[in-house]
């Protein structure tokens, strides 16, 4: 459930996760955000991102974790001359998702291309300013609470 937006400049939004399953593959995702973004922004932001895990990346239902911090214009750092052909602006969103890793390079770009067209298509962001990292990692680097290694091997 979220955190009151209004009391917080870091959000924690968590919904309950599934039992364990041989085939889930958890997310946790971080959206780095300007402190000027609305609060139905920054939702259409986590919403796009959870799509996306749904329906591209195959990701269980419910396996909802976000982060989301809001900054001040100069903390989030941008090459302003751009980057590899982007141009960027102040509407910057950064958003890293690290998950467990095996996903082909094409569940990958569809993966970026469905958040950005989301968000674009909610929130009237330039796909230019949407900025995505997937990060891999294994099942044995995760506890999602209680001290224990859910997806310890058997």
């Amino acid at each position: 459930m979220p955190i009151n937006h209004a009391m917080h400049e870091k959000y924690a939004f968590a919904a309950m996760s599934r039992p364990a399953q041989s085939d889930a593959i958890m997310p946790l995702v971080r959206i780095d955000i300007s402190k000027t973004a609305s609060r139905e922004r920054v939702r259409d932001v986590g919403n796009a991102v959870y799509n996306a895990m749904i329906t591209v990346a195959k990701v269980p239902n419910y396996d909802k974790f976000q982060v989301v911090t809001r900054h001040e214009p100069d903390e989030i750092i941008y090459p302003e001359e751009g980057y590899l052909g982007i141009d960027y602006t102040p509407d910057l969103i950064i958003i890293q998702v690290t998950w467990v890793g095996g996903r082909s390079t094409e569940v990958k770009k569809k993966f970026y291309q469905h958040i950005a067209d989301e968000i674009h298509a909610r929130q009237g962001v330039r796909k230019q300013d949407i900025w995505i990292s997937l990060v891999d990692s294994g099942r044995e680097d995760w506890s999602f609470g209680n001290g224990e290694m859910q997806y310890a091997p058997k």
